[in-house]
Order: structure tokens, then C-alpha cells, then sequence
């Protein structure tokens, strides 16, 4: 029987160990993905029925002090041929099971980050929107940009007492009236 017990034991504290294992795993991919990375994430933007590519995207993973698979930061994807200069959004983002979620509180959706290779100076994988569009993208980690330099949102969408929110232009310094939409994927070109 002391037989028995101490088998049992063993395989207790071996299926600990395996538990805890995703949680450590977790906390190191968020501790690895703390930073500005910045490369191409395959978005285009929709607007009045056009489409514009985006050539960069800078996104920031800043930490939550209290949970380390958590976190807040931004999301600014560049254009050369829009009306407009960059979007800019606000993200809250976790990691769970390996899994990396993004929430864009701008576009209002979730995008997925799976199937990557992650290290201190490299971030290459496939990123899904809760929408599909699976598309695969390659990062570079940077020093960090002057994110209080951005306007975030589209003027006619938000609460402009809201500190999260001010005020977007387009170019010509008109409002943007028609909120555009974040689309992971190529653009088809017929």
C-alpha cells in the first residue's frame, strides 16, 4: 500500500508540474513580447469603398505590473496613399496558452497571433482576425516612438471628453466622417 501511495504521489506532483508549465511559458512569451516591434502586418484599411495598404505598423506591448501575460499599448499603421497620414488605436492585449490576443479598442476587434517565433529581436507568425483572414507577418523590435504625439479615433465616432479618444484629420485637414475599417490580408488587385 506505502507502495501505491507513494506512486500516486509521484504522478501527482508530475501533473503539477504540467500545469503550471503554461502559465510559466505565458509569463515568458509576454515578458519576451514587452517592447515596440515594428515591420509589415499585411493591413489595409477600408474607406468609401477604397482600399489602402498600409506600409508599416508599429505596435507596443507595455506590461500589466500585476499580471505579466497582460497588458495595454498601441497599435499605429502607416500609409503613403491614404487621405491619411496613420492609424492610430489603443490595444489591450494577453496571452493565453501560447496564444497572443489583441483587442483594438479603435476598430473594436479582436485579432489572434498564433503559430510564431518570438525572440528578443525577431517577431514572425500568423495573425487572424476574429473576422478569419489569416495573413502572415514579420516584426523587428525598436526603440520606442513619442505616443502622446498621436491623435487617436476618427472625429465623429467618439466622446471627445474622454481622455482615450481626440480628435483624427485627414490630410487636407477635413474630418474623417465614415469610420475606416483594420482588415488583415492583401488587397486584391483587379
Amino acid at each position: 500500500m506505502k507502495k501505491f501511495t507513494s506512486l500516486s504521489a509521484i504522478i501527482m506532483m508530475m501533473a503539477m508540474a504540467f500545469t503550471f508549465v503554461s502559465c510559466d511559458d505565458d509569463e515568458y512569451i509576454a515578458d519576451t513580447l514587452w517592447g515596440v516591434w515594428e515591420g509589415d502586418m499585411h493591413v489595409y484599411h477600408e474607406w468609401s469603398g477604397t482600399y489602402y495598404e498600409v506600409h508599416e505598423s508599429v505596435i507596443q506591448f507595455d506590461r500589466d505590473p500585476d499580471s505579466y501575460a497582460t497588458g495595454t499599448g498601441y497599435w499605429v499603421d502607416y500609409f503613403s496613399d491614404a487621405p491619411w497620414d496613420y492609424f492610430a488605436s489603443h490595444i489591450t492585449w494577453s496571452v493565453s496558452n501560447g496564444r497572443i490576443r489583441i483587442y483594438s479598442y479603435e476598430d473594436n476587434t479582436n485579432f489572434y497571433i498564433y503559430d510564431y517565433s518570438l525572440s528578443d529581436n525577431y517577431f514572425r507568425g500568423t495573425i487572424e482576425s476574429e473576422y478569419g483572414d489569416p495573413m502572415d507577418f514579420r516584426l523587428r523590435k525598436t526603440a520606442a516612438p513619442n505616443w502622446h504625439d498621436f491623435d487617436y479615433g476618427w472625429d465623429s465616432w467618439y466622446d471627445y471628453s474622454d481622455p482615450w479618444y481626440s480628435a483624427s484629420k485627414t490630410r487636407s485637414g477635413d474630418t474623417i466622417q465614415e469610420k475606416p475599417v483594420r482588415h488583415i490580408g492583401k488587397i486584391d488587385k483587379e
